[in-house]
């Protein structure tokens, strides 16, 4: 229910649909659509764009684990001082050691210095654009670095990429419109005042990641310790410090983990109504908590890849009960994993054809294909 998937309880936009989950995952492009689509009744991908690139009431950024999320406007500085500031600080050390390793300088810190005042001067004249475009600003920002040399994964990046990842790490730069359509992953830049005109307030960080943790509780409580500190990527010692903040009370959960509630959370939730839900690759709900079995039961192998990453599931009341695919022919594909009885097939079936009518020409796959996902596809 809090989760709006629910009948009745889906919201109005993305912004509201990202806080219900307290943000949604935005790693694949398509499936912030699609996460929106479930939890609104928005009537079609391109008023999600305009909300997204023209209202700009939510804002795409690397937080939580050093994932990509898209975060209602209103919530950003509480979690840029959450999780973003400390990740920031960590990448700015490996970007100095990459720096040094690829003979980029003569001294790293300083260059990055001066790249990234010349990266933001331009996105304030221009108003966006995209890491290449900003490229031929400066010879500089063109320097190759060689990754892992000599391994067989050798690689390159460019010294632009790291510019703007720090940009955007520090809240001074924030990813609009991308290129192409809206299941394209290379996106534009543009200045943070685009989103917040006075730039990201800086918070205190304990007090952010005690409100993190209380809106993380509020959609997904109960949840144990290992759920919290998987999803936030925090060490033990910050979780039980923002327990403590909440006041969380300890609560049983399937009889055997010790589980957290908010205080004013602990009275018996109404049921809803019998709901049925296609859910996109990485969905927030199906990828918020560490323990999953009491949700996803036998159905893993099939629907997870090997590094963890969910791939498009099916919901009935609350539990995965089979996934789904889109076809090249765009039609979107149910398979079942389990038996629901005959009505709750038919509600799936009609779901998945109303997915298929909003989604029209558009063709969308996970980026992280999963074993069910790969079979339905043929």
């Amino acid at each position: 229910m809090r989760h709006r998937l629910a009948p009745d309880t889906q919201v109005s936009t993305v912004a509201q649909a990202a806080a219900s989950v307290v943000v949604l995952h935005a790693t694949d492009s398509a499936s912030v659509f699609l996460q929106a689509w479930a939890r609104t009744r928005i009537p079609s991908p391109s008023d999600i764009e305009c909300e997204l690139y023209e209202d700009r009431s939510a804002l795409r950024m690397l937080a939580m684990r050093r994932t990509l999320f898209l975060a209602p406007v209103g919530d950003v500085a509480m979690i840029h001082a959450a999780a973003s500031q400390a990740i920031g600080q960590i990448e700015r050390r490996r970007t100095m050691a990459m720096f040094a390793e690829g003979g980029v300088g003569p001294d790293p810190s300083i260059l990055l210095d001066e790249l990234e005042a010349v990266g933001l001067a331009a996105l304030r004249e221009r108003g966006e654009a995209t890491t290449s475009e900003l490229t031929a600003l400066d010879p500089r920002l063109g320097q190759k670095i060689t990754l892992a040399r000599g391994k067989a994964y050798e690689g390159t990046l460019s010294v632009s990429q790291r510019v703007f990842f720090h940009l955007a790490l520090d809240a001074k730069i924030g990813r609009g419109r991308p290129r192409g359509t809206w299941i394209a992953s290379q996106f534009r830049w543009s200045p943070i005042e685009r989103w917040l005109p006075d730039g990201i307030p800086s918070l205190p960080v304990d007090e952010s990641r005690a409100e993190l943790v209380r809106r993380w509780l509020r959609a997904f409580g109960p949840g144990t310790r290992n759920d919290i500190k998987w999803w936030t990527g925090w060490t033990v010692a910050a979780v039980k410090q923002a327990l403590a903040t909440v006041g969380a009370v300890e609560v049983e959960v399937d009889g055997t983990e010790i589980g957290y509630l908010l205080a004013d959370d602990l009275e018996p939730v109404e049921q809803p109504a019998s709901w049925v839900s296609l859910l996109p690759a990485l969905d927030a709900t199906t990828m918020g908590w560490a323990t999953r079995d009491w949700y996803l039961g036998p159905h893993r192998p099939a629907l997870f890849d090997r590094n963890g990453n969910a791939g498009p599931t099916i919901w009935v009341d609350g539990r995965v009960v089979g996934g789904w695919a889109q076809r090249r022919s765009g039609e979107v594909v149910p398979r079942l994993l389990e038996d629901v009885g005959t009505e709750t097939k038919l509600r799936i079936e009609r779901e998945a054809a109303r997915l298929e009518g909003w989604l029209g020409p558009t063709r969308v796959s996970g980026s992280f294909p999963t074993p069910l996902e790969i079979e339905l596809r043929v």
